[in-house]
């Protein structure tokens, strides 16, 4: 007789799912830095783990690890913005292909228990439940799809799209809109409405870049304001040493 032992998540692979998880939900800010030790002391391991967990996440593009600097949360410009914008269309428009040509009804059924989900987290303003409902609506596409180098590949992209994007569910406003598009989607599905469904889809990627990309323009002129009126005060700091020398 052969004893089977299960095995639980190591300590590397839980360090690499709470890092991961704060990054994706906001908690730790793109261009954050991270360290090592403080991770640690969180976690209540010592460091060796919270190394090869980093150095997962790099795999991931999570994280950029950066010699003689140190370690960070993702940055993305609006060129990479839209490289992964067509990486994910392409990626998710094939999956919902051949999700409806495998299974619609399906897809229509796990859809339908997701939206009314999120009507209820909208209701409620509960974005955090919101914003993981919409992750899974889109996962949804690559699960009926059921091509298992589909999902790998997207798999490589997916944890940095739900940190955009979660980033942008901070708006209500945006959220409303999200949630509109996603009903509709549901509805195209649901009547049968192939054609439809795939130009909202592109149109709803293509809808949250052109977002993502506001908003880093509106994150860059902030920190800009920021950086002149500090050296401002820099040099006003400066001029009075001069004046009372």
């Amino acid at each position: 007789m052969t004893l089977t032992v299960a095995r639980g998540p190591s300590l590397t692979e839980q360090a690499a799912a709470y890092i991961r998880g704060r990054i994706v939900r906001g908690t730790l800010q793109c261009g954050e830095s991270l360290s090592e030790l403080a991770l640690a002391q969180e976690l209540g391991i010592s460091k060796t783990p919270v190394r090869e967990a980093i150095l997962e996440l790099k795999r991931q593009g999570l994280v950029d690890v950066q010699p003689q600097r140190g370690t960070f949360v993702f940055e993305m410009n609006a060129d990479q913005v839209v490289q992964l914008a067509e990486v994910r269309s392409i990626l998710e428009l094939a999956a919902l292909g051949l999700a409806i040509d495998r299974n619609r009804d399906a897809l229509r059924r796990v859809w339908f228990e997701i939206v009314s989900a999120m009507d209820v987290a909208l209701a409620t303003g509960n974005t955090e439940d919101y914003r993981v409902l919409d992750g899974a609506f889109h996962q949804a596409i690559f699960d009926v799809a059921d091509n298992q180098y589909l999902s790998e590949t997207f798999t490589v992209v997916a944890f940095r799209i739900q940190a955009l994007r979660n980033r942008l569910s901070l708006d209500p406003d945006l959220n409303i809109t999200s949630f509109d598009e996603h009903q509709r989607l549901l509805q195209h599905i649901g009547e049968g409405e192939v054609e439809k469904a795939v130009k909202l889809l592109a149109w709803h990627i293509e809808w949250t870049r052109d977002r993502y990309i506001k908003f880093l323009k509106v994150l860059t002129t902030a920190e800009t304001t920021v950086r002149n009126y500090e050296r401002r005060q820099r040099l006003g700091d400066h001029k009075g040493s001069l004046a009372r020398g």
